[in-house]
């Protein structure tokens, strides 16, 4: 039995945890290193018999020493751009569950992966499940993806409800369990602008035929409309074991402990547009993915500024993207050459965006 050596970065957070669950139920899966953003890991190392385990810093160092097959990237934030490049370089397998990294250096991860030739699988439940959808199939026969978005703590309220709301309402999320970033990314539905940009890196298509819904009750996870008219839909309940799950052990698809749907107690499939008026995040995440070059590295920059202040109480929820309309209008977007041109864009857009008008 061939064992897959795994790289777990991003190794204590909510994804982090699950993947553990899913080395620890797998023989043919090993972790060979471990990286954490502040929190120790001596003991996960012991208990796992790994090597290499760091700290913070830079996870190319670490990948570089433990030589993984696979490499799980559940790092937060722009943080992760450099080990999803490394890895994508060097035709290692990436599962990728850092879509900042393709959000903010999509044109670089592309040329990237077509130089290394390895698999890039998305652990993003929703590119997961657009993946399973499209495999095996050519691109000519798909018209659009969609994209569904349980719409999160405030779907149905107005920008006046919304202008107090606190951040203990903001993390209550109804479907998901998930880290604090995300949960505010998934309120704000910035989450769901940031998988329209990734899905358009991951799968090659254009803006306009990546489409968002809301599906309240996260059992859809995404679909795939063809030209024939048809639709194919992945379905499951909302637990992240099953697309990280499949990324590691693709292609064989182990078992989950997961429960399994009961059709015959009845499924609700609604579904409803976003309003971009109340939530428009995702209208500034369309904008910035179809002006191209380094916008959606300002667009990502800047709200993780602006969350990191919501979570602090320093801005209001609605200041989260009153800030990034202020950032986006204020960069030039000039394409990056490199991981260096990447990140003075994205230095430039946390300045611009600590200085605005909601954060002084």
């Amino acid at each position: 039995m061939n064992v897959k050596r795994v790289a777990l970065l991003g190794a204590t957070g909510s994804i982090g945890r699950q993947a553990i669950e899913i080395v620890e139920r797998s023989p043919d899966l090993e972790l060979c290193g471990l990286l954490s953003g502040s929190r120790p890991l001596d003991a996960l190392a012991a208990a796992h018999g790994v090597a290499h385990a760091q700290v913070g810093g830079d996870a190319t160092a670490l990948l570089e020493a433990c030589e993984p097959d696979v490499v799980l990237n559940a790092i937060v934030g722009f943080a992760g751009v450099g080990a999803t490049l490394w890895t994508l370089e060097r035709g290692v397998t990436l599962a990728l569950a850092n879509k900042e990294s393709l959000v903010a250096a999509g044109e670089l991860a592309v040329a990237a992966h077509a130089r290394g030739g390895g698999l890039l699988l998305p652990v993003d439940s929703e590119h997961s499940a657009l993946f399973q959808c499209l495999e095996g199939r050519s691109a000519d026969v798909v018209e659009s993806l969609v994209l569904t978005a349980s719409g999160g703590p405030f779907r149905g309220r107005t920008r006046a409800e919304l202008e107090r709301v606190t951040v203990a309402q903001a993390l209550a999320h109804p479907t998901w369990s998930m880290g604090r970033k995300i949960t505010v990314d998934s309120a704000t539905l910035a989450n769901k602008g940031l998988e329209l940009i990734e899905a358009h890196w991951l799968f090659g298509l254009p803006y306009e035929r990546i489409e968002t819904v809301v599906h309240p009750t996260s059992i859809v996870h995404a679909l795939v409309r063809f030209r024939d008219g048809s639709l194919l839909a992945h379905l499951g309940h909302p637990d992240m074991r099953v697309p990280i799950s499949f990324a590691l052990s693709y292609p064989r698809r182990a078992a989950t402990p997961v429960p399994r749907l009961d059709l015959a107690a009845g499924l609700e499939l609604r579904f409803e547009a976003p309003d971009l008026d109340v939530f428009p995040m995702l209208r500034l995440a369309r904008e910035a993915g179809e002006r191209g070059g380094t916008f959606p590295c300002a667009y990502n920059a800047a709200n993780e500024v602006a969350v990191a202040a919501f979570l602090d109480g320093r801005i209001g929820f609605l200041d989260i993207a009153a800030t990034v309309e202020r950032v986006l209008a204020a960069v030039d977007g000039a394409p990056a050459r490199d991981l260096a041109d990447l990140a003075e864009v994205d230095d430039e857009a946390r300045r611009i965006a600590s200085g605005s008008r909601a954060l002084a």
